[in-house]
């Protein structure tokens, strides 16, 4: 494996060539060009705080901005995954003639997808910061869990990276995988703490007496992440556990639960990156 790092390394501006290249694609012809990428989480969360807070009553104070910090990191797992999933296969013409590291495919489409993420935080901070100064600049909603910022995205990053080579690599041969991957992607958004809180599952599961299945819930990671999204990027407050229960003081981070999440991120990276210099030696005999 090292040796398949020092040859991606010697083929970087090849890699930075093709994620612009990406960047250039996406939106070419398109009149509002990267202002696609925030209109789609933007009507998402409207939606969501039109749905939760007017016809559901949630009384969580902050909603739509725990919502929007945990749907914007899953928006960038899920687009990169489903774009890195065609990476190889629709490059294949190439791959069979042109020598150079094949994994540079899918890693182009997740860097892509992460600029367009750090971008669209970028428009979460700006939101942050209209909200604080409409209401008189009283409680800043800008904290010290933000410096935290950095080790979601590290970690972040590396659960997408690791899925996307092993998905990629997988797709060539198993066109299924990809149609699969979207059902999963699908059903893991309601699975996870986007449009709800951790306390939510908490309270639902202690009042059947499964309290156990919390943790296990956890063993996601992309639930774990987005849990610590909320908690990094919104001031602390009180959530509604719904039930009955009202509004109650939001849980702390579990680090527990967060070191966990990281060790099984590093863990898919690792193993994704391994499958993936496995397979890429049969992708010429792809038909």
């Amino acid at each position: 494996m090292r040796e398949d790092l020092r040859e991606l390394w010697r083929f970087r501006e090849l890699l930075w060539a093709m994620v612009e290249r990406e960047l250039r694609i996406r939106y070419k012809n398109s009149f509002l060009g990267f202002f696609w990428s925030l209109l789609n989480p933007l009507l998402t969360v409207s939606v969501m705080w039109l749905v939760f807070r007017v016809f559901l009553h949630n009384a969580t104070p902050n909603f739509t901005p725990y919502v929007l910090s945990a749907y914007l990191p899953f928006l960038f797992i899920n687009l990169a995954v489903m774009d890195s999933a065609q990476s190889v296969i629709t490059s294949l013409p190439v791959v069979k003639k042109v020598y150079f590291p094949r994994e540079i495919l899918p890693l182009a489409s997740v860097l892509a997808n992460f600029f367009h993420f750090l971008l669209a935080m970028g428009v979460f901070f700006a939101f942050l910061f209209t909200v604080w100064a409409t209401t008189g600049f009283h409680d800043s909603p800008f904290t010290w869990r933000i410096g935290f910022l950095p080790v979601l995205l590290v970690v972040t990053f590396a659960l997408t990276a690791g899925l996307s080579l092993m998905i990629s690599a997988l797709n060539v041969f198993y066109e299924d995988v990809k149609y699969v991957v979207g059902v999963l992607l699908y059903l893991t958004f309601f699975l996870t703490p986007i449009m709800y809180f951790s306390e939510n599952v908490y309270y639902s599961l202690k009042e059947k007496g499964l309290v156990q299945l919390y943790y296990l819930y956890h063993l996601n990671p992309i639930a774990t992440l987005a849990t610590a999204y909320k908690k990094a990027l919104v001031p602390p407050g009180q959530v509604d556990a719904g039930g009955g229960i009202g509004l109650i003081p939001a849980f702390p981070m579990h680090w527990g639960l967060f070191a966990v999440a990281t060790v099984v991120s590093f863990g898919v990276l690792i193993a994704g990156y391994a499958l993936f210099n496995r397979l890429k030696w049969r992708f010429v005999e792809r038909p």
